[in-house]
C-alpha cells in the first residue's frame, strides 16, 4: 500500500487599512496590528509564544493584493523558499460595491444577499464578478494545489471569501450554509491531504488555530 500526504495552511490576511469597508480588489496595505496578527498566526513572532517556530513550508502561494503578498513574501524568506503570486487567489471582484462602507453595502445588497443564502447563483455584484465565476476560479486554484507533487507543506495567503469557498469544499458543506464559519483576520486553517493507493482523502486538522496562541497553559 502506497501512501503520501500534503499539508496546506490557508491564511487570511490580517487587518488592512481603511476601516469597516467591503474589500474586494481595492488594495489597502496592512495596519501595524494586521502585521502583528499574521506574524503571531504564522509563528513568526515570539512575543506571545515561548517556543514559536516557523513551519517548514516548501512553497508559499499568495494573492497579488498587498494585504496578502507583502506578508507572504516575508514568510517565504523566513521559510527559505519562494513566494508564488497567483491571480486566482484574489478576493471576489465586488465591482461597484468595492470599498463601500459595510453599513451602506448591507442596505444596497440586502436583497441579493438574502437570495444568496438560498441560492448561491444569486450573488452578482454590479460590474463585478458573479459568485459562481468566483467559486469556479477558486476551486480551480485549489485543485492545482492538491496536484502538487514536489511539496510536503504549503502556505496559501489569501482572503476570507476565498476561504469560505475552500473550507466548505473540504467539509462537504453547502456554500450557502457556510455562514457559521468564523474566519477572522489572520485566520489560519490547516488541511491534510492523504493519498493511499491514489485514493484521496482530505481532513481539516484545525481552524483558526492562531486564536489559541495567547491562551494560558492550564495547570492540571
Amino acid at each position: 500500500m502506497k501512501s503520501r500526504s500534503l499539508i496546506v495552511d490557508l491564511m487570511r490576511h490580517g487587518e488592512p487599512e481603511g476601516g469597516d469597508i467591503l474589500r474586494g480588489r481595492i488594495n489597502p496595505v496592512l495596519t501595524d496590528l494586521g502585521w502583528q496578527q499574521m506574524r503571531v498566526a504564522a509563528a513568526l513572532d515570539t512575543s506571545f509564544l515561548a517556543t514559536a517556530k516557523t513551519p517548514r513550508w516548501d512553497i508559499v502561494i499568495s494573492s497579488p493584493l498587498a494585504r496578502c503578498c507583502e506578508f507572504a513574501e516575508r514568510a517565504a524568506i523566513a521559510a527559505h523558499t519562494a513566494c508564488q503570486v497567483e491571480e486566482q487567489w484574489q478576493e471576489i471582484d465586488y465591482g461597484d460595491w468595492d470599498g463601500m462602507p459595510l453599513s451602506q453595502w448591507r442596505q444596497e445588497a440586502a436583497d441579493q444577499f438574502r437570495d444568496f443564502r438560498q441560492d448561491i447563483t444569486a450573488l452578482v455584484p454590479p460590474n463585478g464578478e458573479s459568485f459562481m465565476s468566483f467559486k469556479t476560479r477558486v476551486l480551480a486554484a485549489w485543485q492545482q494545489v492538491r496536484e502538487l507533487r514536489e511539496a510536503n507543506h504549503v502556505l496559501v495567503v489569501t482572503h476570507g471569501g476565498v476561504m469560505r469557498v475552500v473550507l466548505p469544499s473540504v467539509l462537504g458543506m453547502p456554500l450557502n450554509r457556510s455562514f457559521p464559519l468564523h474566519i477572522p483576520f489572520a485566520c489560519l486553517s490547516r488541511i491534510k491531504f492523504t493519498w493511499t493507493d491514489e485514493k484521496l482523502s482530505a481532513s481539516l486538522i484545525f481552524h483558526n488555530g492562531a486564536a489559541y496562541n495567547r491562551l494560558p497553559t492550564l495547570s492540571l
